[in-house]
């Protein structure tokens, strides 16, 4: 019966990992083996291969540019995008995100962009109901 190798370091306290991995072997890997941690929607958009544009913004992580702005709303976030930041096009304005974490890994861009606002309806206005024409007016 075959050892199991016991090369695996223990976790430190604080120290974030996705699916067992730390971010420093997370950015070591291919993004072949990168894709077999992710779900399937995920790891089907990488099997099928990127696109020119993405590989262009793949590619201006990788020179170290200080902030992408970008219209793709599905993107995954990689590894090597961990430290950088980004904005990302909410069909209004380009909403940015001031650093991408590690907790973010997997993700898509859309996420952590809404485009709808939140709605907070005020009160009724005089006359908008049956019962408020016997309020008295201030």
């Amino acid at each position: 019966m075959a050892k199991k190798s016991t090369s695996r370091l223990p976790k430190r306290k604080g120290e974030y990992t996705f699916r067992g991995k730390t971010v420093a072997q997370l950015q070591e890997m291919s993004f072949e083996d990168f894709a077999e941690l992710l779900p399937a929607q995920e790891r089907r958009s990488i099997r099928r291969g990127f696109s020119d544009s993405q590989m262009g913004i793949l590619q201006q992580f990788r020179d170290g540019k200080e902030s992408v702005r970008t219209h793709y709303r599905n993107m995954i976030i990689f590894p090597e995008m961990i430290g950088k930041a980004l904005e990302v096009y909410n069909g209004k304005e380009f909403v940015k995100i001031e650093e991408i974490m590690p907790e973010m890994i997997g993700h898509r861009f859309g996420e952590y962009s809404p485009t709808r606002n939140r709605v907070s309806h005020g009160s009724a206005g005089v006359g908008a109901t049956r019962s408020s024409k016997f309020v008295p007016l201030k």
